[in-house]
């Protein structure tokens, strides 16, 4: 890429998309384009094929997708394959027949099976069951993937495919019904911290900038302490005992994460994706990477699993990370841990031999990141969404 190609960004708000979009210009790109949902709708086909054809992009980031966590994913099944398989498709295809210099395509670690041998090599992609929670948005990424790989086959074209292991940073999603861990445990944190001191100012500024069901913080104490207790954040007798809404006598604050604790996780900072990923564009092509994976695995008449791991190759419990969490918050309640709730996949570490064969491997350790992240939550008056497209 030349400082000055056009570059599109597609999905430049989300946390993905946001971090290129910043490192490009950092990195001197001038030439960027974007458009908001608002103003291009990447399922509707028609209205893709006309903006490529306007504005002519040379390098393509297809960041644009539907995400959440957890509890999101499987709630939203239909929405998560219909709308992810639209947009990915429309994109990818507009890029092939506008003859796209080079498109990246972002995928997830969901990719692999559930029971994956760890750390998760590319190559066991496919060889067994999806985690059941994210199987719909799964299958999205991998549909992804391999119409990269057979368009790169069939045409010629030059598609390469990332999976970054869970991200967080600037512009995150903290909407508790369906963000991710890190910044699902930031929040309630801040909020339980801010219950156990009485801060109700501080409460109710969180809920201004990031409302919970349409409660903000012109709403009573009473409405606001039942929206967080439904989501987890309580108060309790010092016993142990469930308070009733509002009682503070003789309680502390208590936090419920979901499932046991137990699994690992993998986190790495956005910004530092971003880094890895414009490195990757600026560097190298389809053809390299099949050359590379020829080279670490043995040459094959297949090519296939050609998508690049972008992780930091080191994982961490769930329930370390909230230890971290509570100490950075300086939260003093109680974290308890709901046993009935799913857990998810028990690892997901990403084997990132192949990013490190080409030269990229990553510098900020997670309290560092956490630490910046919460002070960027702070600070922000961001309402974040949990569509991010």
């Amino acid at each position: 890429m030349k400082t000055d190609s056009k570059i599109y960004i597609a999905g430049h708000r989300g946390l993905v998309g946001s971090a290129i979009f910043n490192d490009l210009r950092k990195k001197g790109y001038s030439n960027l384009v974007t458009r908001t949902r608002q103003e291009l709708d990447l399922i509707d086909a028609k209205a893709v094929l006309s903006f490529f054809e306007n504005e002519k992009p040379e390098y393509v980031f297809l960041a644009a997708a539907r995400v959440g966590g957890i509890i999101s994913n499987n709630i939203y099944r239909a929405d998560a394959i219909y709308q992810n398989i639209m947009i990915q498709t429309n994109v990818i295809h507009a890029s092939y027949l506008h003859k796209v210099t080079k498109l990246m395509f972002f995928g997830s670690t969901c990719i692999y099976p559930k029971d994956s041998p760890q750390p998760i090599k590319e190559e066991y992609l496919l060889t067994d069951p999806l985690e059941y929670t994210n199987e719909p948005y799964a299958i999205t990424k991998i549909a992804g993937i391999k119409m990269c790989e057979s368009y790169n086959l069939q045409y010629g074209t030059n598609f390469i495919s990332v999976m970054p292991t869970n991200l967080y940073g600037p512009k995150d999603n903290f909407d508790l019904e369906k963000s991710h861990v890190l910044p699902a445990l930031i929040r309630k944190m801040h909020l339980g911290k801010a219950l156990e001191n009485d801060n109700w100012e501080a409460i109710a500024d969180d809920l201004n900038k990031r409302p919970i069901e349409g409660i903000d913080g012109s709403q009573g104490k009473d409405e606001i302490i039942k929206i967080l207790h439904k989501y987890g954040i309580r108060r309790i007798h010092n016993s142990g005992m469930r308070l009733s809404e509002g009682t503070e006598a003789d309680s502390t604050v208590a936090i419920e994460i979901w499932g046991s604790g137990k699994p690992l996780r993998e986190f790495l900072w956005s910004e530092e994706m971003a880094d890895a990923c414009v490195f990757l564009m600026e560097r190298y092509d389809f053809q390299d990477i099949v050359e590379l994976q020829g080279e670490m695995s043995g040459f094959t008449k297949e090519i296939r699993n050609t998508h690049i791991n972008i992780g930091t190759g080191r994982e961490i419990t769930i329930a370390h990370l909230a230890e971290i969490v509570k100490v950075i918050v300086k939260y003093k309640g109680k974290l308890f841990f709901d046993t009935s709730k799913p857990d998810g996949a028990y690892r997901k570490l990403t084997d990132v031999s192949k990013l490190r064969a080409l030269g990229w491997k990553y510098d900020i350790e997670l309290d560092e990141g956490v630490y910046r992240l919460y002070m960027w939550y702070k600070s922000s008056v961001y309402n974040s969404s949990p569509v991010k497209i």
